[in-house]
Parts: structure tokens; sequence; C-alpha cells
């Protein structure tokens, strides 16, 4: 049986009817920027997060920019993240002429390891970026008692985890400002790529609005010097037709995730944890193992899709040399880079695709055992 990593089509046939009534709306007003629909998604995805304010923009990477600027973070600044993270986190700090300072993961949860950020900071310290990969969420109290005694801002890196919860509470509600991608493969994903940011900061929220739109309310008005990252409407009209369907999928997702962890106990493959204050929306399941590469050949022979996530650590990018960090310098992070792999994982995943991926590892993990069986009793010539 194929089963892809992803299978976007899956989701779309069972709202085609929601979405193309949304879309088609939008082309018949022909209102393609700055509609209705744009405003619609902002307040019902604030309102789905807890909190007051939303501002949509055109791609996870320029919320965590905006989110940066908003809260005047540039030049001469420190802003800590995890070095186990998409290079968009440590890219948006650049782009604001920060630097970007990295600490090592928790080994049992990926996380940002929030032991190790209190020695991260620096009189140049402006920020703490929390990531919530994987679908996951990073200790929250630990971050927020570290922000309050340093005077710094939060901004939460949340773009694979919408609708996590932690200590029942949904990420992108615990920092300053929280910062989701939508792009396409996300839990809550547009036609192409889109993002938006949470706050409960009104001065902060206005201050995003004219960010992303050449620093203008007004046309021809130009308050302050912006950016053009508006969300297009077209996307605000897919995500208004999702969003009602993300609490669903993410109890989908948690449903698939146990039956991988249940059926996979018994292979050498080390599966994922989460801390009991965290309900986790999986948006990839990552698996460790040292035969990483292997059982990745050996899965796309069977027609089974994975992605590595990621494969080279930020502080080992030749495009971020310049920050000085060597190999060794985050062990967990740089050996789980060599082991970890991400398996199928989508809303819509049935019995079937899971019973085949998980049939393919045993399968590999059978002939592993064989061949260091015969190897062992192999009798020299």
């Amino acid at each position: 049986m194929n089963v892809p990593f992803v299978d976007l089509k899956a989701q779309y046939h069972t709202l085609r009817n929601d979405i193309d009534n949304a879309m088609q709306r939008v082309i018949e007003r022909t209102a393609f920027i700055m509609g209705d629909e744009v405003a619609q998604f902002e307040q019902a995805f604030a309102d789905y997060c807890g909190v007051a304010y939303g501002v949509g923009v055109d791609s996870g990477t320029s919320a965590l920019e905006m989110a940066l600027r908003a809260h005047d973070i540039g030049e001469g600044d420190e802003v800590i993240i995890p070095a186990n993270t998409f290079i968009a986190s440590a890219l948006a700090i650049s782009y604001c002429g920060a630097t970007p300072v990295l600490v090592d993961i928790d080994p049992d949860t990926y996380m940002m390891d929030t032991a190790l950020v209190a020695d991260a900071i620096t009189e140049r310290t402006a920020a703490i970026m929390p990531v919530h990969l994987y679908g996951h969420a990073v200790d929250m109290d630990a971050i927020l008692a570290l922000a309050i005694q340093h005077d710094l801002v939060v901004i939460e890196d949340a773009s694979q985890a919408h609708g996590a919860l932690y200590k029942g509470r949904r990420v992108g509600s615990f920092g300053h400002t929280a910062a989701f991608s939508l792009y396409p493969a996300k839990n809550l994903g547009a036609f192409g790529d889109a993002g938006v940011l949470v706050t409960d900061d009104p001065a902060i929220a206005e201050k995003l609005r004219l960010l992303r739109n050449y620093g203008s309310t007004k046309k021809y008005h130009h308050d302050m010097i912006g950016y053009n990252h508006r969300l297009d409407t077209l996307q605000a009209a897919v995500l208004c037709a999702k969003l009602p369907y993300l609490d669903a999928w993410g109890k989908a997702r948690r449903a698939h995730a146990a039956q991988y962890a249940a059926q996979l106990a018994d292979t050498p493959l080390v599966l994922p944890k989460s801390a009991e204050t965290v309900s986790p929306v999986h948006h990839v399941y990552v698996v460790r193992t040292a035969w990483r590469d292997e059982l990745q050949a050996y899965l796309k022979e069977r027609g089974i899709g994975t992605v590595i996530h990621y494969p080279i650590p930020i502080h080992l990018q030749p495009a971020y040399a310049e920050l000085g960090y060597e190999a060794g310098d985050f062990p967990v992070t740089e050996r789980y880079a060599r082991e970890i792999l991400s398996l199928p994982m989508f809303a819509e995943l049935t019995d079937e695709q899971i019973d085949a991926v998980v049939a393919a590892i045993e399968d590999f993990f059978m002939e592993k055992a064989m061949a260091a069986f015969d190897e062992r009793v192999a009798v020299p010539a």
C-alpha cells in the first residue's frame, strides 16, 4: 500500500463544497486584497486561541518577523531560540538585525530545554522565542518566569502547534505575541503561503496591522515604515472554511499517534513523548533510530512517505557560520538530527495506512535482526 507523508487532497475532498463556495464568494466580489474574510478569520482565530486580537500576514516567517519588529527588537539585541527548529525561527531574527542565540533541547520532549535558557541570557537579550515543535508545547511556566525575572519579551513560535494545549490553555495565549504558519501542510493550512499573529495587547495589534500593510491604515497615508505582508482574501476564505474542523483534526491526529505508539511499542524505535502538562496535536509524528537513513530508504521502496525534521541543525548551516557555533555545541540536537524520522501523519490517515507503515517498519527491523544473527553464526571459511 502506498502511504503518502501527507495527503492534502483527502482533506480538500471532505470540505470541497465549503471551500469552493467560500472562494467563489471572494471571486464574485473581486475583493482579493483585505476583503471581509481577512478580518473574519483574524477574529475567529484569535477567539480560538483565547486572545483578543488576530492579524493575518502572508507567511509564518513574516509573522515571526513582524512580531519581533512590533516589539522593537533589532540591531544589538539577542533572541533565544532552540537549536532544533526550522531555520525560519532564526531567519526572522536576522531579518530584524538581531542575533539568534541557540540552546539545546530536552532529550525527552525535543522542546527547548528551559533549564538552559537562564545561562543563555545576557545584557543584550531582548526576547525568548519558544518553539512549540512537532505539535507539542514548551514548558511555558518556566519561560514566563524567566521573562518576568529579566524583563524579556516572549514571542511564541506556534507554527506547528495550532490547537495544542499547555495546562489546558491553547498555545499562542501565553506570550506577549504568538506567530503561526498557515502553510498548506500545517494542521490549519491555506492553499498557499499564509500566516497569522495573535496578541492580547491592543497597541501591538495596531502596530502589526501597520507593519503588514505599508505602515498604513488609510490608503496613501503612512504612519511608519511598513511592509507588504498582507494575508490575501482567498487564503482567508479557505482558512475560515477550515477553522471549525481544527479541533476534530487534532483529535484524529492524537488517535493516530496513540495507534502508532501501541503498534510500534515493541520495535527498537524511540517514540515521541510529551509532558503530562501538554495535549499535543501531532503536526508530525517523529521517531528516532540509529538506522534512520536505512529505514527511510526501506520505507520509500515500499511506497511510504517520510520526512526528516531537520537533518542539519541551524548552527551547522553555512548561512549561520557567522554565529561562531561548532559541531558538538548542542549535542542532543546534533545526535537527534542524525536519528529523527517523521512518519505519515494527517487527520485523514486510515487504520489500514497505519497498519501498512507499522508492518513495513517491523519487516525492516526483522531483516536487520536476521542479518545480525547470520553474521554472528557465520562459520569462517
